[in-house]
């Protein structure tokens, strides 16, 4: 068993369950990712007049004014198949392995899948999401604004470039759920997994660290499906 580290705060809050759960099943609005080109015209130097310099423009003719930036992936991989069967059924025992994707405007930029099943009075949900983004830096940026959103969780170490997990606790009616997110960015691409449980039974949800290592986990094999299948 991998050594995970245990979120060491979560936030809690009280917000109502059924609202919270049917929020859940909502499509992901996802925004397509605009490209621009850039053109250069072709400037035409007629003769100079005696005590007339026309403006010249040096070029090297061995290559363009601006080098495009390569990414390492340039696409999102199939979702569903993100997630080995083993991980499915540990973490969402009861689940259809195969999962469902969940609708995207441009799938090359962001693909989600999803998991979800009541077994007995537990109640698990997994979601993974992979986004592309034009660069390094663009990945870089959202991850930072993603972390900066959800504080109070910490650093996982040695997976992708960075990463940072945190787990919540929501309480409506006595009726516990506890969620645990983990965004990873990995070169030009951004990872996150969303996992979460509640017993209807007892109205207890897991722990904190069996939901942190859950989403640990489904994350850990999420990248390895963009490291080893997707590179350009």
């Amino acid at each position: 068993m991998d050594s995970l580290r245990t979120v060491p705060h979560e936030k809690c809050a009280v917000l109502p369950l059924p609202l919270a759960l049917t929020a859940r099943l909502l499509p992901v609005a996802v925004l397509a990712c605009t490209g621009w080109v850039m053109s250069s015209g072709t400037s035409t130097t007629t003769p100079a007049a005696t005590d007339h310099k026309s403006p010249q423009t040096t070029q090297s003719p061995s290559g363009p004014a601006a080098t495009a930036v390569a990414k390492t992936y340039t696409a999102a991989p199939a979702p569903c198949t993100g997630v080995t069967e083993k991980t499915i059924k540990a973490l969402v025992p009861g689940a259809k392995t195969a999962g469902q994707e969940i609708p995207s405007t441009d799938k090359s930029v962001r693909r989600t899948c999803s998991w979800n099943a009541l077994k007995g009075f537990d109640y698990h949900w997994l979601d993974v999401s992979y986004e592309i983004k034009d660069s390094d830096e663009a990945a870089q940026k959202s991850y930072t604004g993603r972390v900066a959103d959800k504080s109070g969780g910490g650093a996982v170490p040695g997976l992708g470039d960075s990463a940072y997990s945190v787990v919540n606790l929501t309480t409506t009616d006595k009726q516990q759920t506890r969620e645990g997110v983990v965004i990873v960015r990995a070169s030009n691409a951004l990872v996150v997994v969303t996992y979460n449980g509640s017993n209807f039974e007892t109205k207890k949800a897991p722990s904190t660290d069996e939901i942190n290592k859950g989403a640990i986990k489904a994350a850990k094999d999420v990248v390895a499906t963009l490291e080893n299948g997707q590179k350009g």
